[in-house]
């Protein structure tokens, strides 16, 4: 009996060992799963990450780096969790096979919108819908707000005209307002914003309608200098002006039409200068010349328009041309005889006699003549005298004719064509009596009048009046003409401006 209580103990004793070393065995076999968090899109590691197991094992979180570690799993089947606020959770799957395997995964999360709400539809502020006689300088205002503060709005805006097929994109504004600037006249403008939060689908305004003001009938056109550059303005009598030509032309001596509904001025194009015209509000540049105006001082010329807006004359060196206002029809018209350069010209009212500024290649030993469409010569009315003359205009009924010079006589040979005491006089043509214009208006000492126009009833003369130093600011002035040309008064009218024209 003794032998065999004995025996069936060992055989217990030995079933329990052979059982406990089975779940030794069990229990050691396990793995390690490893990885990292980043945000989708951008690699950004994200923290803080809760990763869990199903079936269940170790809850972990993600580190400063986006890294964790799970060890520990047991062999098996799991689904691994990533779950952050503010993140779409993700899952992967993962199989422990063998003792100590590891087991690397990367998750990347979404942003999760579900709990974000998209901005509101932006409301256009200003201009107000299909507004009219606006600047050509506007401001752009909206509203727009997002539910969620935190968020980050960004604003695309997106402008098209009714003159041409060109957009103006401008994009990622963090303000709710752009300034519009270099706007057409007389064009309308149609304009949308759209808003980002960074999170949902761009949301889009209604479209806005605005319009500029209609083409103003300026009068007055000069030159200033921007940028080293001349550039033309065209203004009203009030000193409201807009600039006609861009700054990054050379651009001077308008000369404005009212037949043709155009202007007319000098342009630098290479290393030639030639004759454009643009509509008053500056669109529509065409070039008229294919022969260039030339002489000894490009800045020192000037052309002129036949009072009906089809043709201009102008000059290169010894020779006078016409020229249709479209470029065709090109003819000589007269030569100097003895090779003098013409630098300026102008057309009499009606048509029938042309003035003539001619000098030689320093700009002095200048006469002033009229001659007939033949090229007969009318009537001299300077020649034979030292220094600089110019500024030629006619009067309306083609009995009086406007001119300059420097009744100093200097001759600069420096190339600088320096004048002393330039001085405005009128020639009458029928009895040949001049009028100094610049002493009976008591002209400043130490300055020269240039650039002289008739106003367009003959009731004022339009010129520059700047210091004889010739590096001092030039302002445009006028003078009241009377039936004696004496005791004249002389009024500011435009400072820092050059070549004046008043039509």
């Amino acid at each position: 009996m003794k032998t065999i209580i004995k025996i069936l103990s060992i055989f217990i004793l030995s079933f329990c060992l052979f059982s406990c070393s089975e779940d030794l065995v069990d229990q050691v076999q396990t793995g390690v799963v490893k990885g990292k968090v980043v945000k989708r899109g951008t690699n950004e590691p994200i923290p803080n990450v809760k990763i869990f197991t199903t079936p269940s094992t170790q809850t972990v979180f993600s580190g400063a780096d986006g890294s964790f570690e799970i060890t520990e799993m047991p062999i098996g089947n799991y689904s691994v969790k990533a779950e952050l606020t503010g993140y779409v959770t993700s899952f992967q799957g993962v199989n422990i096979q063998n003792q100590s395997q590891v087991v690397t995964v990367v998750f990347e999360l979404d942003d999760d919108t579900s709990l974000n709400s998209p901005p509101s539809t932006p409301l256009l502020l200003s201009p107000t819908d299909n507004s009219v006689n606006q600047p050509l300088s506007v401001e752009l205002t909206w509203s727009a707000t997002d539910p969620d503060t935190d968020d980050v709005l960004k604003y695309n805006v997106t402008i098209k005209n009714n003159l041409d097929t060109n957009v103006i994109q401008v994009n990622d504004l963090s303000a709710n307002h752009y300034t519009l600037a270099n706007l057409k006249y007389g064009v309308s403008y149609f304009w949308q914003v759209s808003v980002s939060d960074g999170i949902h689908s761009p949301v889009l305004s209604t479209i806005s309608k605005f319009t500029t003001n209609t083409v103003p009938a300026n009068r007055y056109h000069y030159v200033q200098k921007q940028s080293g550059n001349s550039v033309i303005i065209s203004s009203d009598e009030l000193g409201n002006h807009f600039q006609f030509t861009g700054s990054s032309y050379n651009s001077w001596r308008p000369r404005k039409n009212n037949n043709a509904g155009l202007i007319a001025f000098l342009r630098t194009e290479g290393g030639s200068s030639h004759l454009y015209t643009a509509n008053p509000d500056g669109s529509n540049l065409f070039k008229v010349t294919s022969v260039p105006i030339g002489g000894f001082n490009n800045q020192e010329m000037d052309f002129a328009w036949r009072t009906n807006g089809q043709e201009l004359i102008y000059s290169n060196f010894d020779k006078l041309y016409r020229i249709n206002k479209d470029g065709s029809g090109l003819g000589l018209i007269y030569t100097t005889p003895d090779g003098s350069m013409i630098s300026e010209c102008d057309w009499s009212y009606d048509g029938s006699k042309i003035a003539l500024k001619t000098n030689d290649f320093n700009g002095y030993n200048t006469k002033i003549y009229v001659i007939d469409m033949a090229g007969n010569i009318l009537k001299t009315v300077l020649t034979g005298m030292s220094g600089a003359s110019g500024g030629l205009n006619f009067s309306v009924d083609g009995q009086l004719l406007l001119y300059t010079r420097d009744t100093s006589g200097y001759q600069d040979g420096s190339g600088n064509y320096r004048q002393l005491d330039s001085r405005i006089f009128i020639y009458n043509l029928t009895n040949n009596v001049v009028y100094d214009i610049s002493e009976a208006s008591d002209k400043p000492m130490g300055t020269n009048d240039l650039d002289p126009r008739f106003s367009p009833n003959n009731a004022q003369i339009i010129f520059m009046n700047t210091s004889n130093d010739n590096i001092s600011q030039r302002n445009v002035m006028t003078v009241d003409l009377n039936s004696s040309m004496t005791d004249l008064t002389r009024t500011a009218l435009f400072s820092n401006a050059d070549m004046p024209d008043y039509e």
